[in-house]
């Protein structure tokens, strides 16, 4: 019966799109569920049976179609959080305000000094990129290089680092 679905699906039948999103769409769905709120699961399911459909000539029947699809639901959930906007800590909260004589005033500074001691909660290698990003003023490319590490990993702790900061700064001045 799998086998028959699998080549049918591949052959590109009508009536095996319905069948696979009948076998299979409640595990496509708990599968997003471990990833996106539960308000972009069913939209998302829609989004993934679609790219399903369109992908179908790159499915080889004689592999698992549940798995093939999972791997299209992992890619299309994580573009979702991907593009999603993220709580930042604002620039201006970072950097030494002046106030309008040209002095820095008060609250700058206690913000300051906030933002510092919210960063020693951060681990070492999100505390690393964000402090050579805006201390440091070295672009994401120009911190991979001085680390040695890839490009993606420096954007990857900057993104993480800065939502952790965020929710730490928050936290704080509930």
């Amino acid at each position: 019966m799998t086998d028959n679905l699998n080549i049918r699906f591949a052959q590109g039948d009508d009536a095996a799109l319905a069948e696979c999103f009948t076998a299979h769409g409640a595990l496509v769905r708990s599968y997003l569920r471990r990833f996106v709120p539960q308000q972009e699961v069913e939209d998302l399911q829609q989004i993934v049976f679609a790219e399903v459909w369109r992908s179908r000539h790159r499915f080889d029947p004689a592999r698992s179609l549940p798995a093939w699809m999972l791997g299209i639901a992992h890619k299309r959930a994580v573009d979702q959080l991907r593009m999603r906007t993220l709580r930042t800590v604002p620039l201006d909260v970072v950097a030494d305000p002046a106030g309008d004589d040209g002095r820095i005033d008060g609250d700058g500074m206690a913000e300051r000094d906030q933002v510092r001691w919210a960063l020693t909660k951060l681990p070492g290698p999100q505390r690393q990129a964000i402090e050579l990003a805006y201390y440091g003023d070295l672009t994401q490319r120009e911190i991979a290089e001085r680390l040695s590490v890839p490009l993606g990993t420096v954007k990857a702790r900057t993104a993480r680092g800065l939502r952790r900061l965020s929710d730490i700064l928050i936290l704080a001045a509930a």
